[in-house]
């Protein structure tokens, strides 16, 4: 999960593991409990399936709220371009060095032939797909 709300308040930022239920409502009672949002009907989250197959990021505008949702975006070109000028950017917060190096990593191991950090480990042995995702925490 990270904060997408850029407010005056200071929110810690990272990514939570969390189980959604049959009956979830991440827009109303979900942003109401100021995990997801601000107030019922003011999201503000991102969130990543565990095995990286949708990204939904939601927030609130001026005009209402912006929802994106992209299946496979290890797959998506325009994902992929944000992430490489994200991972070069040299703007951020030093905060944000650790993530943008985790980024930069990932997209180098998706280079033809390249091999990641997790393909390095023998089956069995907590091994996930080299495509996994750089915003896990220990990625």
């Amino acid at each position: 999960m990270q904060d997408l709300h850029g407010g005056g308040r200071p929110v810690p930022m990272g990514w939570t593991r969390v189980r959604l239920l049959e009956r979830w409502d991440v827009m109303g009672r979900g942003a109401a409990s100021a995990f997801l949002g601000i107030r019922s009907g003011h999201p503000g989250f991102g969130m990543l399936a565990l095995d990286s197959s949708v990204y939904i990021r939601c927030s609130t505008g001026e005009r209402g709220v912006d929802v994106v949702a992209v299946r496979h975006p290890d797959r998506s070109e325009s994902v992929l371009r944000q992430l490489e000028w994200f991972a070069s950017w040299r703007g951020t917060p030093s905060s944000d060095r650790a993530l943008q190096d985790r980024i930069a990593v990932w997209l180098a191991s998706r280079a033809p032939g390249a091999v990641g950090p997790t393909d390095q480990r023998p089956c069995g042995a907590g091994a996930e797909p080299a495509a996994s995702s750089p915003f896990r925490s220990g990625a």
